[in-house]
């Protein structure tokens, strides 16, 4: 049995163990959703879109108190290995960040907080998340990329990025959103028409509303929105087709256990749906920015129909869409 003083000491040891500050280690299950995330990629990337598993894949994962850092080359010096791959330093962005930027100069880092703090709430969005910002990794990894941004003229001396936000596009003009009605209207309905001369009509009659669209912008209007349709708006078409693509992927049995999991196949199967009801909604003064995802990825999956072999030359007319709806 044990004394009075040992059970004194073990109290005390006790306590003392309860007032340490939280550990360095990644939470557990973070480490499980991470490691399924590069499991995931592994398997479908390339199904996707040609020589992705090329792109850099470094992650930032930030919790409550620490940073989590995994797959950079060359970590900064304030992180320290905290094993399995994994760097921590004390946290220094908002636990709500979703982004992709060079964070330490390059390769791009993907920046993201913990599913509950993200749009995401739980495991598999946030991982198919992860796939749309790993596109953005592919995005910014090829050659010219970054001064091709720049060759843009957009950001009229802001060196932060946020122009890519705040860029002023009309909007709220009453003749540009009219036109975009017009045309998120015909762009669903090509993409739900399963006759295939009908669906030739109606792309035809998308091409020629687009290009009467884009003609209505300056010519830095036309650049941003053309830019962002590029950018955004195919990096949700990709969340969209890694979705589909994951519905075949088995998960491992420490993703299964986790209290929020939701089988990819499910989750695959509503993410087109999702999207596409979305953009049925899209307002352009209301929403702004934000209507070029849903429309964006709707041009990608209307690409699939009219030109299979789009992808190949996506990375040739770098930051803008224009030249798959020339004809």
């Amino acid at each position: 049995m044990f004394g009075m003083r040992t059970l004194s000491s073990l109290m005390l040891l006790s306590a003392i163990a309860f007032a340490q500050p939280a550990s360095d280690q990644i939470p557990a299950d973070d480490a499980v959703r991470i490691r399924e995330f590069y499991r995931l990629a592994s398997q479908i990337q390339d199904q996707v879109w040609p020589s992705w598993n090329q792109a850099p894949a470094s992650l930032l994962l930030i919790t409550q108190d620490k940073e989590f850092l995994t797959h950079y080359p060359d970590p900064p010096k304030d992180f320290k290995p905290v094993g399995d791959s994994f760097y921590s330093r004390s946290r220094q962005f908002p636990t709500s960040l979703l982004a992709t930027f060079p964070a330490f100069g390059p390769p791009a880092v993907i920046v993201i907080g913990e599913p509950k703090n993200t749009s995401s709430k739980t495991s598999t969005p946030w991982i198919i998340t992860l796939m749309h910002e790993h596109f953005h990794q592919l995005q910014d990894s090829q050659p010219g990329y970054f001064p091709a941004v720049e060759d843009l003229g957009l950001s009229h001396g802001d060196s932060t990025g946020m122009w890519m936000l705040n860029y002023p596009f009309p909007y709220k003009k009453p003749e540009i959103g009219q036109a975009f009605s017009k045309l998120r209207d015909l762009l669903l309905s090509a993409l739900s028409e399963t006759d295939g001369d009908k669906f030739e009509k109606l792309a035809k009659q998308y091409v020629e509303a687009r290009r009467s669209f884009f003609s209505k912008l300056s010519p830095e209007d036309k650049k941003y929105f053309s830019f962002q349709l590029w950018q955004e708006g195919i990096a949700r078409y990709t969340q969209i087709k890694s979705a589909e693509a994951a519905e075949k992927y088995e998960p491992t049995a420490d993703y299964k256990a986790l209290p929020d999991y939701e089988p990819f196949a499910s989750y695959g199967a509503k993410a087109r749906t999702e999207t596409l009801d979305e953009l049925k909604k899209a307002d352009l003064a209301e929403w702004k920015r934000t209507v070029v995802y849903s429309f964006g990825a709707a041009e990608g999956l209307l690409l699939d129909r009219l030109h299979p072999a789009w992808k190949r030359e996506y990375f040739k007319n770098q930051l803008s869409m224009e030249a798959f709806f020339e004809n």
